[in-house]
């Protein structure tokens, strides 16, 4: 049986239609394809053939079909010529909705080359090993003793225990040219061999070039002839905002070449890894094996260098941090040269702005960092900087809290004339300060140790207490008891009253007061004056500076309510 679309009582119309219109010298245009629409439509192509008879179709019982009226011949026509006439437009075609970001794999095939995976090997003594047993002892005669013996003496092997470890990690290469190679200083310490993998398979030793612990920043060096090496470039960290899309490459688990995608989740983090913390936290994925591997932004350029996560488990729950490019291209750029860092030093001891400290000192806001002491012999013990003060930029560069300064000072050149600008006593100054380097200071600061300790048996002086203090001269009877350095001077604070608001703030017996409210004292007279001034100047807080046994500064604040 053949099925057909139209009804036999319409075709009888359809038909003496069409023989109409080719009658009339009419010719009906195809259709084209594309504008086809969506429903079935009528044959618009007369048939010369006579059409074969249609099979009759029994309808069901419960059916039946309303007998067509036959349409008048003209009206057909009608239609055709519309038809005819209509305009022949092609419809909008409806564009595919994308699902997704758009695809990074272009990018991702560019840069997989330039990624590398860091292979070292460690020898490790068997007592040496994190995961070294001590072989049982047993009693004289114990019929164990022979399969104990076999089994340690089968895990230590012949050479005492030692044996190779082996570590992963990524790395980049930023020289093609010098075939210089940027990983973490952690996933290449203490390494006995440096082997780099390329993605295509190859293999190249590589040597260390110079690291930096405190930014935890390697460079290596592989042989730039013995193979053809593609470099990427560093791009600007600080351009990155929250959400920017960025990709992780790296070898998380040994896997090789994994790309993962993610966004800018936070910047400047501090995870108290080092004095210079500003990582990129992102959600990309980074699990152990990343750390070296670049974190790229969607230009292809290095933003960050992925170096943390944290996790309970050990792999990726979206929080990862990278060193920002920022900091770590001066970094690359002195061990490149180098083989080690030439960071600019400024020799002084600092500590936080408190909301308390910054109401003493009369500033209308906790900013900045305050400068608790000076190293002897560094570049301000001219008196250009002084204990008190508060630094609030450098080098024209702000320094909003603490921890910006030591990062905007290490990232200056050693030997610069900068600008910085000062608080001091309630009035902004400005200094010209010429920088040391940071490794010599570090030096300098080492040797600032008190003298030997003597024994003692001096007696107490006269007192006074303050603020749940007990305070005293600083005679020799009182440095010899509280063995405290000859170069300190000030008000010995001998005794520290229980839950007192000097207890608060961790004063301790033994602790000398060199300066209130950025004045020296040097009698217990003095200090009561002080306060009792400050009480009437309808100040809430009193700033006091401390002195270590050693001489460390550090300034507290005490509430004098």
């Amino acid at each position: 049986m053949t099925f057909q679309i139209v009804r036999p009582a319409a075709q009888k119309v359809l038909v003496a239609a069409a023989a109409a219109l080719l009658a009339a010298g009419l010719v009906i245009p195809p259709v084209s394809a594309q504008t086809l629409p969506a429903q079935p439509q009528p044959p618009t192509q007369p048939e010369t053939q006579p059409q074969s008879p249609i099979e009759p179709e029994t309808p069901p019982p419960a059916q039946s079909q309303p007998e067509l009226q036959p349409e008048d011949p003209a009206q057909p026509e009608a239609q055709a010529q519309q038809q005819t006439q209509a305009p022949q437009t092609q419809p909008t075609q409806a564009q595919p909705h994308i699902l997704g970001p758009a695809s990074v794999a272009d990018l991702a095939q560019g840069l997989l080359e330039a990624v590398v995976n860091i292979s070292t090997s460690q020898t490790v003594k068997g007592d040496e090993s994190p995961d070294s047993v001590p072989m049982p002892q047993l009693p004289e005669g114990s019929p164990f003793q022979d399969f104990f013996d076999d089994f340690f003496k089968d895990r230590q092997g012949d050479n005492d225990g030692d044996r190779k470890v082996q570590s992963l990690g990524s790395g980049f290469v930023v020289d093609a040219e010098q075939g210089i190679i940027v990983t973490n200083n952690h996933v290449i310490a203490d390494a006995d061999e440096i082997e780099v993998n390329f993605n295509d398979g190859g293999k190249l030793k590589a040597t260390l070039v110079g690291t930096d612990t405190k930014t935890d920043i390697a460079v290596l060096k592989v042989d730039p002839q013995a193979r053809h090496l593609k470099a990427v470039k560093f791009g600007d960290s600080d351009k990155m905002r929250i959400g920017d899309w960025v990709m992780a490459i790296g070898n998380p688990f040994g896997l090789g070449g994994t790309v993962t995608v993610g966004i800018i989740s936070a910047r400047n983090r501090d995870i108290n890894s080092g004095p210079y913390d500003d990582f990129i936290q992102t959600d990309a994925a980074i699990n152990r094996g990343n750390s070296g591997g670049p974190l790229f932004n969607m230009d292809g350029e290095v933003v960050g260098i992925n170096t943390a996560i944290i996790s309970p488990s050990g792999g990726s729950i979206g929080i990862g941090f990278s060193i920002p490019s920022q900091l770590a291209m001066g970094v690359v750029d002195q061990l490149a040269k180098f083989g080690e860092t030439r960071r600019g030093w400024l020799g002084v001891r600092i500590q936080p702005v408190t909301d308390e400290i910054a109401e003493s000192l009369g500033m209308d806001r906790a900013k900045g960092s305050l400068v608790a002491g000076v190293i002897k012999g560094g570049p301000v013990d001219n008196g250009s900087i002084l204990p008190g003060d508060v630094i609030i930029k450098f080098d024209g560069k702000d320094v909003n809290e603490m921890r910006d300064l030591p990062r905007v000072v290490a990232e200056s050149p050693v030997g610069k004339a900068v600008d910085v600008v000062i608080i001091r006593k309630g009035v902004q100054q400005t200094v010209k300060v010429t920088l040391g380097r940071l490794e010599d200071g570090e030096k300098l600061a080492d040797t600032e140790t008190s003298g030997p300790a003597k024994e003692g048996t001096g007696e107490a002086v006269s007192t006074a207490k303050v603020l749940g203090m007990t305070i005293g001269e600083l005679d020799e009877a009182a440095r010899q008891k509280f063995e405290i350095s000859k170069d300190v001077s000030g008000v010995l604070v001998s005794e520290v009253a229980k839950d007192s608001a000097a207890a608060e703030r961790g004063i301790v017996a033994g602790e000398v007061i060199t300066e209130i409210a950025q004045e020296s004292v040097s009698n217990p007279q003095q200090v009561l004056d002080r306060i009792s001034a400050l009480k009437e100047q309808g100040r809430k807080n009193a700033l006091l500076m401390l002195a270590s046994k050693s001489g460390e500064l550090r300034f507290v604040t005490i509430r004098m309510d």
